[in-house]
């Protein structure tokens, strides 16, 4: 009589792999290096939605990135903020390993740009760059080209947003890809300047509670950011990133360079500066160029 034997199981990284839904060939080793994976193929549920997040960025970038010449041959990223690179590695493992460009990696903490290099230079992603930089020196640094096809920014807190929307300003980025995160900085303002043109009307109540001034402070912000990227030559769009159950931060803005500026926008803008007491930001975050 014949025994019946189990029939084998795939390693856990195999096995990983699928319920991931990871794409055919994805680095497994990479994965497992940003830590996302445990070195048994493991995945806890934190990691999930960050990789849930990632992953689902990256295909909104490679729509647009597609769109350059020759299908995205010779593109350049500047990924702004970029912590421990999580998103510029996997975007280089799917997109541009096989079809060449470059993904530079911003960030100002040096030993995390250390640790990046040490990474790609392991995984022979050559053409990877990690510039241990601040937006201002980023924007006329000789390390990176004159201009950038695409600039990133995933969950780059309060005003880190804000730079990368300056860089890619400054670099004439084709498309801005941004999701912004914990913006303190409009909140402060109206809590320190109560917005006085609204002061005596009924939509004072709106951050009259220190949450609900945190909370109007980021919407606030990231219309006055949509408004700013219109007025100055982009379409935009606004969308979600992945479910409210994976991330609470979940805005997702697409701004696609036309070159025509809106000078509705532009009204606009100013109009919601001055009506929320916050006019020394459009000398700042939201000056328009001339």
């Amino acid at each position: 009589m014949t025994r019946h034997v189990p029939k084998r199981t795939t390693d856990a990284a195999a096995e990983a792999a699928q319920a991931l839904g990871l794409r055919p060939g994805q680095s497994i080793e990479l994965l497992k290096e940003l830590h996302i994976l445990t070195r048994e193929g493991r995945i806890n549920q934190d990691s999930r939605r960050k990789l849930k997040q990632v992953q689902h960025l990256v295909q909104f970038i490679e729509k647009l990135l597609l769109e350059l010449p020759d299908g995205g041959a010779q593109a350049t990223l500047a990924d702004h903020g970029a912590g421990k690179s999580y998103l510029g590695f996997i975007l280089y493992d799917l997109f541009f390993r096989e079809r060449g460009g470059w993904v530079y990696g911003i960030e100002t903490r040096a030993e995390l740009v250390e640790r990046s290099r040490a990474l790609a230079q392991r995984l022979g992603f050559e053409r990877m760059r990690f510039l241990p930089l601040s937006v201002a020196d980023s924007t006329t640094s000789g390390e990176l080209p004159q201009r950038i096809d695409m600039v990133t920014a995933l969950h780059a807190c309060d005003t880190a947003t804000d730079d990368a929307i300056a860089f890619g300003l400054a670099k004439e980025a084709r498309f801005m890809v941004l999701v912004p995160c914990c913006q303190a900085e409009v909140a402060s303002c109206l809590r320190q300047n109560k917005a006085l043109a609204l002061a005596r009307t009924p939509l004072a109540e709106l951050w009259r509670h220190p949450l609900h001034t945190r909370e109007v402070g980021s919407q606030l912000t990231n219309v006055l950011r949509c408004l700013y990227l219109e007025a100055s030559g982009y379409q935009v769009t606004v969308t979600e990133l992945v479910g409210w159950e994976h991330s609470l931060k979940n805005e997702l803005i697409i701004a696609r360079r036309t070159g025509h500026r809106k000078a509705s926008a532009a009204a606009r803008l100013r109009e919601l500066l001055e009506t929320f007491g916050l006019q020394a930001l459009g000398d700042t975050r939201f000056a328009l160029l001339p």
